[in-house]
Parts: structure tokens; C-alpha cells; sequence
């Protein structure tokens, strides 16, 4: 049986891929330092799963990372763990350092040393698939091409400056060591178990309780929308057939300015959860926009399409549809992760704005 040891494995993304990895037979080792965004209930169908070994601690720890790859000997190190909030990176861009330089750092320089012990064979079929994203290139404008694989980066934001810099080390690790990476640079991921600062899940829930739908500046602002589940299937082609020491850009086809997604959520809530006082759209509210924000983001996913044969499944429309209906039908686990240091940070962050919590 294939084993992984998968990082970040009880957030979003991560938990979306451990689920995928065992329907599909993988062993995965999920290594979560399970801060604010790391979530047990993101796991709960795997509660009896023996092939499924839940660790909780910090991919800095050198030493833990070292026991877990001597202990379980994956055949590849899939690395999730991140802060991933552009809005958290410009309260506190320390924590963004820490986590995704000095932690991807650390963790490469563990694999690498447990690499190089290796069998010829086991070392050849081994390979460290870092998670990335599009952000790292910086910003478009409307009739700019697509990023590609070859774009420059220049990130705009604490985190994607924080990305950007895992992403060079680990292209510097198989430079120099050999190291066989992968990286894969995906746009905005939206799907169920979603933490409810992102648009989508805030939108949705703010809704549902008749709260403001803070929007920044106009709504103008353009992201390419790639459903969690076919990045999912993404990563495991890369895995399965990724060329070592390259890198492969995910997107959705489905460019969307902000203020068509919110309004988009507040059609499908208002045929799935009418409200009593009217429309959802008349709860959306506009605020001041945050620093430095990126205008336009769009992926060209070429690359991974025609090396690797993948292609996204989901239209964006059915995907969000899908996507509300879960929130509706999942509020345990809706109250379960809003705790009382989720609610801090949504009144620190939109509290100067006029947002009411």
C-alpha cells in the first residue's frame, strides 16, 4: 500500500486530499499543528480509519518530522501546512514567516537528510510535492495573459511574499541536492468544510444570519475559481506522473469579479433559504479595500492539461450550488468551528470598516 505523509492534512485543502488519498488506498500520516484553521470534524469520516495516523505537531519540529519519515518510510511528503489568509498575513506577517518559510524550510532539510539514506530505488520513487499558489505571480489586469509556469513572481501581499519564498527552496532543494519536488500553484479553491473567513463560506453563513456581506472596495476584483475537489485530483496526477524538479499550475476556467460570486450565493440562498425581510443581495455592504490588494488573478493550466491529461470537473455554477447546499445541511459543523477567536478576528479585520459583528 502507497504511503504519504501529508502536512496541513486537517485544513481545507488538506483534509480534502487525505480524504481523496484513502478512497483511493493511500496510507496517509497527517501531520497538523491544528491551529485556528486545522479542524478534527474535516476528518471525522476517517474516525475508524487505521489507515489513516493522525500526529499532531508543527512541521518545524525537525525532530518529530524526522521520527514520522524513519517510522512510516512515505513514498512522498505532501506539504499543505500554511497560513493562507491574505487578511491575517497584514494583521500578523511574522506568523507567515514562520509557518511557510521557516517551517517548509525545516521540512525540507528533514526529508532531504532522510533522502539521502535512501535505497537507490526507494530514493528514485520518492518525490516532496509542495502546495502552492497563484498569488506568488503578483496581479493582472483585464486582457493580461493568464499566469503561466514561466511567469515572473512578484508577490504584493505578506503572504504570498511568504509562499513565494517556499516555493524558491524548494526549487533550490532539488537544484542543489537533487531532491525530487514537485510544486503545484493553484487559484482560489472553494467546496465544503471551507473556514468561514474565505469569501465564499463568509458570505454564505453572514447571510443565513442576516449580517452584513463585506465586499471590498467595488467588488471588481477578478479570481479564477477551481473547486477543492478537482484540485484534489490534481495533486495526485502530479504525484502519479509529475516530472521531479517541476512545477504545474491548477486552475478552474472559471474567472469570477467578487461581487458576481456574493451575488451569485445570495441567488442560490434565496432558493434554498429564503429570508423573511427580502433578498439576500440587500445585505451586501460595501468597505474600504484592503492594502495592496491584487486585482485580478487567472491561471493558464495548459501545462498539467496536456503533460498529465488533467482537467477540472466542476463548473463553477453547480460547484457553488453544491458547495451552499453543504453549508446548509452541516451546521453542527458551522458552530463547531466558529469559536470565540474566530469572531475576534472578524471583528479585527472588519471591525474599522463599519461591519457590525
Amino acid at each position: 500500500m502507497a504511503c504519504q505523509l501529508v502536512t496541513g492534512g486537517a485544513g481545507f485543502i488538506g483534509s480534502c486530499y487525505v480524504l481523496y488519498a484513502r478512497r483511493h488506498g493511500v496510507r496517509v500520516i497527517n501531520l497538523d499543528k491544528l491551529t485556528y484553521a486545522g479542524n478534527m470534524d474535516n476528518l471525522d469520516a476517517l474516525r475508524d480509519d487505521t489507515g489513516h495516523i493522525f500526529v499532531r505537531g508543527d512541521i518545524g519540529n525537525a525532530e518529530l518530522v524526522g521520527h514520522l519519515l524513519q517510522q512510516y518510510h512515505p513514498d512522498a511528503v505532501v506539504n499543505f501546512a500554511a497560513e493562507s489568509h491574505v487578511d491575517r498575513s497584514i494583521v500578523d506577517p511574522e506568523a507567515f514567516v514562520r509557518t511557510n518559510v521557516l517551517g517548509t524550510s525545516t521540512l525540507l532539510r528533514v526529508v532531504r537528510e532522510w533522502w539521502s539514506g535512501l535505497a537507490r530505488e526507494e530514493a528514485s520513487s520518492f518525490r516532496f510535492l509542495h502546495i502552492s499558489t497563484d498569488e506568488v505571480y503578483g496581479t493582472l489586469q483585464v486582457g493580461d495573459k493568464p499566469f503561466a509556469e514561466t511567469t515572473p513572481y512578484s508577490p504584493n501581499s505578506p503572504y504570498s511574499a511568504s509562499k513565494a519564498a517556499a516555493d524558491h527552496l524548494v526549487h533550490a532543494f532539488h537544484e542543489t541536492y537533487g531532491l525530487p519536488t514537485l510544486l503545484t500553484n493553484c487559484s482560489n479553491n472553494y467546496g465544503p468544510r471551507q473556514f468561514p473567513e474565505k469569501l465564499i463560506p463568509l458570505m454564505i453563513l453572514n447571510a443565513l444570519e442576516s449580517k452584513p456581506l463585506p465586499v471590498y472596495g467595488k467588488g471588481a476584483n477578478i479570481r479564477d475559481w477551481l473547486h477543492v475537489e478537482d484540485h484534489c485530483a490534481a495533486i495526485a496526477r502530479v504525484l502519479e506522473a509529475g516530472q521531479p524538479g517541476r512545477k504545474y499550475n491548477i486552475g478552474g476556467h472559471s474567472e469570477r469579479a467578487n461581487l458576481e460570486v456574493v451575488r451569485a450565493v445570495c441567488e442560490i440562498l434565496d432558493d434554498m433559504s429564503p429570508s423573511v425581510s427580502g433578498p439576500h443581495a440587500r445585505l451586501i455592504t460595501f468597505v474600504t479595500d484592503r492594502p495592496g490588494h491584487d486585482f485580478r488573478y487567472a491561471i493558464d493550466s495548459t501545462r498539467i492539461e496536456e503533460e498529465l491529461g488533467w482537467k477540472p470537473e466542476y463548473d463553477f455554477d453547480s460547484g457553488l450550488r453544491e458547495t451552499v447546499r453543504w453549508y446548509l445541511d452541516n451546521s453542527s459543523w458551522v458552530e463547531n468551528v466558529r469559536s470565540g477567536a474566530y469572531r475576534q478576528w472578524l471583528t479585527l479585520n472588519y471591525g474599522d470598516r463599519g461591519i457590525a459583528e
